[in-house]
Formats: C-alpha cells, structure tokens, sequence
C-alpha cells in the first residue's frame, strides 16, 4: 500500500516548526498533502500562504481549506465538527498518516482511520509557534523563511 501522508494547519504564518513537520512527512511519505485553513489571525490571505507552502515544498499537494468551521476545541463535538470538514476538504485523497504536534492529531487520526504520527509534540527540537511570531516577527524572524518574512513585512505595511 502506498504511505500518503497529510498535514493541516493556518500556517499564520508558515514557521521552521511547519517545515520540521512538513519535511518529516516528506522523508517518511511516498506522497504528502498539505491542508492550508482559512484564518484571521494573520493579514496573509488563504492563498498566499498556500503559496509558501508550494514555493518550498514543490512535491506536495496543497489543498485550501476555505470556510472552515467555527468551533473548535477537544470536546467531541467539536471534533466531529472539524473531522467531518475536513473530511469533505481532503475528498478522495486516500491518506494513511496524519502529522501533526498537536493534540487533536490522535483524534483526527482515529476518525480518518490513519495512522497518528506525532513530531516535536513538546516544541524541543524547534521551539516555536505562530502566537510568537505574530507577537514579534522581528525576535522571532530566524524561525521562518525569508519568502514568509518578506511577505509579512510588505503586507504590514500596505
């Protein structure tokens, strides 16, 4: 059986703790997918961040996740919420691996029916996270590539 691998995320923005994750799907995967959400928690549109995705990465599949779901959170409810989304945003992508450092992995794992494959759960080997970078790009700047940083700082200042 071929290992198809996926991964999901804001990428707000797209940080070295992302492509640490993305790479190891590359390594393990025969073939990777990426699901890129729609957010606001950075003024980079869907696409553009998608975009940073497909510049680094050319071998994987990137999909957009537009109009995501509003709850969130780890009761099930809400996971069924987001699964059944992101059910319907993968369609007939046949994964066997979900990636993630997050908790819900084990639960999109077990409703997709894949394997869970955790990567730097404890943020030990890149410790990094969005909410930083977004707090302060500039003490933050050596953990994202010069493409995302580049267009954080041009979209800051129109």
């Amino acid at each position: 059986m071929k290992k198809i691998g996926f991964t999901i995320g804001k990428f707000a923005p797209l940080h070295k703790g992302h492509q640490y994750l993305i790479e190891t799907a590359l390594k393990e995967m025969e073939e990777v997918y990426v699901v890129v959400y729609e957010t606001d928690l950075i003024d980079i549109p869907l696409n553009q961040r998608a975009d940073w995705i497909k510049k680094l990465y050319p071998n994987v599949h990137v999909i957009l996740a537009e109009n995501p779901p509003k709850k969130y959170g780890m009761d099930e409810e809400s996971v069924k919420i987001q699964t059944d989304y992101l059910k319907k945003v993968l369609g007939d992508v046949p994964g066997t691996h979900f990636f993630s450092s997050e908790e819900y992995g084990k639960f999109v794992a077990r409703d997709l029916n894949v394997k869970n494959r955790v990567v730097d759960y404890k943020r030990e080997y890149i410790p990094i996270s969005g909410t930083k970078i977004r707090a302060n790009l500039d003490k933050y700047a050596r953990y994202i590539d010069k493409i995302v940083y580049d267009d954080i700082k041009t979209n800051k200042k129109s």
